[in-house]
């Protein structure tokens, strides 16, 4: 009895004593994935540690783990359980207001963003201001979508990541790191490509996704094929996403480059950042040797999302150098008489202390990027403005659907109401999916007219002109020195449009709105007859 009561006692201490040594092990090898970027593997590894010993510290780490692979819903429930917990940080409150937020819960974001600024009196004003009101206007938008349809462009998109869509000749060409994926992979993430530390990068995986490194594709506009761009860009890393001149001929994209002797801080090896390269096609049509842009510095800063105008003269990209008012700043370099590029500009007028990323123009030149840094839906909003002269117009927000609590980006339009955008959208095939769009064309009626002298044909300024809707209200406008005026009409509508000035008789005349089915300008003049006096 007493040796199998020595051996029952025995039995319980080593459970007691393996459960903390066995969790305290997971843990340390939680931190060490999360160390080298493998944050699938560090989740998987916290969530064993959490349900042996709940702390504070694994919740917030694997709140973290799931933000930076883009799972949001269990972003959101992690630091649930992070910011209830006693003794909670403040940033964890402001961590789990981002994850509502980015879950279309904005009512609940304000309420913890306004917890946040009551624990963190340091908070200025203008970044409270930031995340309610875009809360606020997320909801609006929402509930007042624009007359635009959003379709998952299947053909293009895979499991992985596949983004920044731009056209090139008959094609769609765009950035994927597809291919036979490891079973651990991961979601990625944009901001600017890291490499796992600790050892030299892998030459065909990339160990913050466990996917592919980025390679340039593309796809026929008439097929669904998707074939591999061909560029030989003499790299085994990262190579796109790209941007082309009007004629096809030059091509400006992103690569990474591994130096042959490695730079280690700390015994870990050093982030690579991102660089912009260029290449024209030679005699034969073939892509030449790519050449770098004059102005990277890979030791000190990244280049990326290059777009070149239609004439090849003006490069726009980002870049977190330093100077900038944030993270990644929008830059523009003007190419020289001579062939050489300019020193880059930072668009200051745009930019804001969060991320910009992803300038492109359309032929109408309206400019389009995005940014986390202006009032928006969540994540990177896209954002479309003017500039001209020097002068930047307010930059307007796209709104609902093109925008979505998450990260939206890389919009490019390739006719009057269509094109492509990326996004990472709860509802799509992976990562980064690419997305068609098409705006539903605004019908609208517009009426425009002259008022006249009947007898001399000369304009009247100064007359007024009613235009009054059949069963509805009257509109009134005075014509201008040269007597125009103009009205907006209703569909479906019947009006009559009547010409009044002292000392003339009135003129009247009908006109409708009715069958007609695409936008319209009515014109119609007044002839007013003096009075004479005998």
């Amino acid at each position: 009895m007493k040796k199998l009561y020595y051996i029952i006692t025995l039995a319980s201490i080593l459970i007691l004593v393996e459960k903390p040594a066995f969790a305290q092990y997971v843990l340390k090898e939680a931190d060490a994935q999360y160390q080298l970027f493998n944050y699938k593997k560090a989740i998987d590894l916290y969530e064993q540690a959490y349900k042996k010993k709940q702390t504070l510290y694994t919740a917030e780490r694997l709140g973290e783990c799931y933000a930076l692979v883009n799972d949001y819903k269990q972003t959101e429930s992690w630091y649930a359980i992070a910011a209830g917990m006693p003794d909670t940080k403040a940033d964890n409150i402001l961590a789990y207001a981002k994850a509502l937020q980015q879950n279309s819960k904005y009512a609940e974001a304000k309420s913890h963003y306004k917890k946040y600024a009551e624990i963190n009196k340091s908070l200025t004003p203008k970044e409270q201001s930031l995340w309610l009101s875009s809360c606020d206007s997320a909801m609006v938008w929402m509930k007042n979508p624009t007359a635009t349809t959003i379709k998952n462009e299947t053909r293009m998109n895979t499991p992985q990541s596949d983004w920044g869509a731009t056209a090139y000749n008959n094609t769609i060409t765009f950035a994927s790191d597809r291919g036979n994926v490891l079973e651990d992979k991961q979601s990625g993430a944009r901001p600017f490509l890291k490499f796992d530390g600790a050892k030299r990068p892998d030459r065909t995986i990339y160990g913050w996704t466990g996917n592919h490194y980025l390679r340039l594709y593309m796809v026929d506009g008439k097929q669904d094929s998707v074939n591999m761009f061909p560029l030989d860009a003499n790299t085994n890393y990262h190579v796109g996403p790209a941007s082309f001149t009007k004629d096809g001929n030059e091509m400006f994209f992103t690569l990474t480059r591994i130096p042959k002797k490695p730079v280690f801080v700390k015994g870990k090896l050093a982030t690579v950042n991102v660089e912009i390269y260029s290449s024209k096609k030679d005699a034969a049509g073939k892509w030449a040797v790519p050449s770098p842009f004059k102005y990277n510095k890979v030791d000190e800063y990244s280049l990326g999302d290059p777009f070149v105008t239609s004439d090849g003269n003006s490069l726009y990209f980002v870049s977190n150098m330093t100077g900038g008012l944030g993270g990644t700043d929008i830059y523009v370099s003007q190419r020289t008489d001579a062939g050489d590029w300019g020193t880059p500009v930072n668009l200051k007028e745009i930019n804001t202390e969060g991320n910009e990323r992803t300038p492109v123009f359309d032929t109408e030149n309206n400019f389009y990027f995005s940014t986390d840094g202006r009032v928006g839906m969540g994540g990177l909003d896209i954002f479309r403005t003017k500039l001209s002269a020097g002068k930047v117009a307010e930059p307007k927000n796209l709104g609902y659907p093109t925008n979505s609590p998450q990260d939206d980006f890389a919009y490019l339009k390739t006719s009057a109401l269509s094109g492509f955008l990326s996004s990472n959208r709860t509802e799509g095939l992976g990562s980064d999916d690419i997305y068609s769009f098409t705006e539903q064309q605004v019908i609208a009626f517009r009426l425009t007219g002259k008022v006249f002298d009947k007898t001399t044909n000369q304009p009247l300024s100064n007359s007024i002109v009613t235009l009054t809707k059949i069963n509805g209200q009257a509109l009134k406008v005075q014509t201008d020195e040269s007597g125009d005026f103009k009205f907006n009409l209703d569909k479906s509508s019947d009006y009559n449009l009547t010409g009044d000035k002292t000392n003339y008789r009135s003129d009247v005349v009908s006109l409708t709105t009715n069958n007609l089915t695409t936008s319209t300008v009515i014109n119609k003049d007044l002839y007013l007859e003096k009075k004479r006096y005998s």
